[in-house]
């Protein structure tokens, strides 16, 4: 399969996650996940971190795994006339991978906390990646992607972040441009 087919099923794979991860900070949660608790003298994960943001962001990438799931048929359809599949979602995986991608971005803001980088502070690397992480941990439980898909959304999703978190800055999502 060539390089442009790899990376389609990596993003079709991924959508949900970058959905979950996009979109749970619209949410504007309160309810801190680390109840304001310290580890080693810092917060445990960050005001940030909420509940209403973390299931919000599942919910949102769900939403649109099932849409997925839906168009699977027609879009692979047209995905087969080119020469490559488009791996069938399940309801059970797209839930996993909106939630990995949610568990991956709880884990890097833990790491980040304990590099005694404050909420908002720049991680290159960390701050656009953790989400890609966990969402595919989760995934590869219950479907095949190669390496060199999971390698090209690596590469990719950088980019996409950072733009996709300057339009949240520019229009009042996000407190901070990254």
């Amino acid at each position: 399969m060539n390089l442009w087919f790899e990376f389609l099923v990596g993003f079709w794979v991924i959508f949900p996650a970058y959905i979950a991860n996009g979109l749970a900070p619209v949410a504007k949660g309160k309810r801190r996940m680390d109840f304001g608790k310290t580890f080693y003298e810092n917060e445990l994960f960050g005001a940030g971190k909420t509940w209403e943001g973390f299931l919000f962001g599942i919910f949102c990438g769900t939403i649109f795994g099932i849409l997925q799931i839906f168009s699977h048929s027609y879009l692979n359809s047209i995905a087969i006339e080119y020469g490559f599949v488009l791996p069938k979602l399940s309801l059970l995986s797209v839930i996993f991978i909106s939630f990995g991608a949610m568990f991956g971005d709880l884990v890097g803001s833990f790491i980040k906390r304990r590099m005694n980088l404050e909420r908002g502070k720049s991680s290159p690397l960390l701050d656009q990646l953790d989400f890609v992480f966990g969402a595919f941990f989760f995934a590869l439980f219950f479907l095949y992607v190669s390496p060199t898909a999971i390698l090209l959304i690596i590469v990719f999703t950088p980019f996409v972040h950072l733009a996709a978190c300057f339009i949240g800055y520019e229009i009042g999502i996000k407190e901070v441009p990254w």
